[in-house]
């Protein structure tokens, strides 16, 4: 028998070998499998990366923006908690705060201030060291590490019980490569099991990819807000250098700006009647605000002595001093006449008789002109309305004739004195209210001379619509309805109120809010104005509130 051992034959090797194959086989799909899910997380991530600064690239508001990274940034790394810091003054400024666990969030949209004091850039603080030099940082355990003081962070798990662990710190870099703030991110933490891990190179990468085009989205953001204030200054200049020609103008400016706004508020509150489906978005309220504050940029052509005419008589002065001086000067020549006659009658001896009817004579006539100078003050006022007695009176006085120092016939009034002092309402004429009113047309003009942006497009016609009727009868284009856009039936309503109530008008006196009311109500059922606007306007209290608002009593 023999013992030797038996070789396998031909079948057992080819067995062996499709064994061996069948598990390298196995090994290779696995290693495959394990790359193609590596793959396909890292696609992944780059997809949410991508998707996520085109959600940044469309957000301009800086709260919101700030907001929106830190969030999407925790959601990003699978953080539970983080700070996002700018840096301003040479400090780095706590911007938004969160924690998941602890359902913290300060800055931001959610209205909690922030109360912890900004960190000085000095490198024992993680934050400030990659801050100062430009690098990430990333900590698997802030508890078993002596590279940074954390301080802080113990301190804070302390008070609140919180265990902070993992950390990774990201340098915000800007389109020129200067660190503007900090991403601090802390806890991370495993989606399968909840256990708090530290954060991955991959993350680290990833996300310092994020923190780039956060800085960028920040730049940009920044820029287009300098840039909103900066055009908003501007219009505030004109404004004010139409404050600086007439106080008058400039205060009404700025007080219909404001209570525009209070009126654009009111309706984004209302939720049923008319203005149920109307809303301002926060770019429509800027518009409209710019459009209310340029909305009579057309007076700084208009002369101030029709801006500011309190008197029918005035121009660069008030020209009643002229009728003073002419009436005066009969008065004290009716003195002379009566002693020059006097003096004859007692010359010839006339009886006592004569020069006691020389006296009453002269006596009435002196009471006379100083009746027609009373008369004349009393039509130099505006008012609402000049009867017609007051202006045949007028035209009989104007008849007079009077003979000057030199000899020359004159009458008792000029033809433009005469015009001005029968002014049935107000104190302008009708030529005056032509050039005042031409303001609106100018300031459509101008305005539309402006290349304004896509979001500000609207303002040369909201603000060149302030005058305009619901009947057609306004100016300057003579719209009518639907005509007018919502914005400039809006003004409408606010700048006829302002006027109204305007306290600082040298012609007028600040009119009661009853009478107001009465007024607008008045103009809403002659067609002028939009029936619905002041409807909300007197019901809402919109004027009680605008004066609440902004304190301006």
């Amino acid at each position: 028998m023999n013992d030797s051992p038996r070789k396998p034959d031909r079948t057992e090797k080819a067995d062996a070998k499709l064994a061996q194959d069948d598990r390298l086989n196995s090994l290779l799909v696995g290693v495959v499998n394990e790359v193609k899910a590596y793959a396909d997380q890292l696609m992944g991530q780059l997809q949410q990366l991508s998707d996520i600064g085109r959600s940044l690239s469309g957000e301009y508001d800086l709260n919101s923006l700030l907001e929106k990274i830190l969030v999407q940034a925790c959601e990003f790394a699978s953080a539970d908690a983080g700070t996002l810091y700018i840096l301003e003054d040479n400090v780095l400024k706590f911007k938004i705060v969160q924690n998941k666990s602890l359902n913290i969030r300060m800055g931001g949209e959610s209205g909690e201030p922030i109360t912890f004091d900004p960190v000085e850039l000095k490198e024992s603080n993680v934050s400030a060291f990659v801050a100062l030099n430009g690098i990430p940082v990333n900590i698997q355990d802030v508890y078993d590490t002596d590279l940074f003081d954390f301080t802080g962070p113990k301190k804070f798990d302390e008070s609140t019980g919180y265990r902070s662990k993992s950390m990774l710190v990201i340098p915000m870099r800007n389109h020129e490569s200067d660190v503007i703030g900090v991403l601090q991110l802390m806890n991370a933490v495993n989606p399968k099991t909840g256990e708090v891990v530290p954060f991955s190179p991959d993350f680290e990468n990833l996300t310092e990819s994020l923190a780039s085009q956060a800085a960028i989205a920040i730049t940009n953001a920044k820029l287009i807000n300098d840039m909103e204030g900066l055009f908003e200054s501007f219009v505030k200049v004109m404004a004010t250098a139409i404050d600086e020609k007439s106080p008058i103008t400039g205060g009404h400016i700025r007080r219909v700006a404001n209570l525009t706004q209070t009126m654009a508020h009111v309706i984004n509150e209302q939720n049923e009647g008319s203005f149920k489906e109307v809303s301002f978005s926060r770019d429509k309220l800027h518009e409209l605000r710019i459009a209310a504050w340029m909305h009579d940029i057309g007076k700084v052509t208009t002369p101030v002595e029709i801006i500011e005419k309190a008197k029918k008589l005035q121009t660069i002065f008030d020209r009643i001093e002229f009728i003073d001086l002419r009436l005066q000067f009969l008065i004290q020549n009716s003195r002379l006449e009566a002693l020059e006659k006097r003096q004859a009658l007692m010359e010839k001896g006339a009886p006592p008789e004569e020069l006691e009817k020389l006296q009453r004579e002269t006596q009435a006539r002196q009471e006379e002109l100083k009746d027609v100078r009373k008369f004349i003050h009393y039509c130099n006022q505006p008012s609402e309305f000049l009867a017609d007695e007051a202006v045949e009176r007028l035209q009989e006085i104007a008849k007079k004739i009077y003979t000057d120092i030199d000899g020359n016939p004159c009458n008792y009034l000029q033809e433009d004195e005469v015009k001005n002092l029968s002014i049935r309402k107000g104190s302008i004429t009708e030529e005056e209210r032509t050039i005042m009113q031409n303001h609106a047309s100018i300031t459509l003009r101008m305005l539309n001379q402006i290349p304004f942006t896509k979001k500000l497009k609207n303002i040369p016609n909201f603000a060149g619509a302030h005058h305009e009727c619901i009947n057609g009868k306004g100016y300057p284009l003579g719209l009518k309805d639907e005509e007018i856009p919502f914005e400039g039936r809006l003004m409408a309503v606010t700048d006829i109120a302002e006027a109204l109530t305007a306290s600082d008008r040298p012609y007028k006196k600040a009119m009661p809010l009853d009478n107001v009311y009465r007024i607008l109500t008045a103009m809403a059922n002659n067609n002028e104005l939009d029936a619905d606007m002041v409807d909300l306007f007197i019901k809402q209290n919109v004027y009680d509130r605008y004066l609440e608002e902004h304190e301006d009593k």
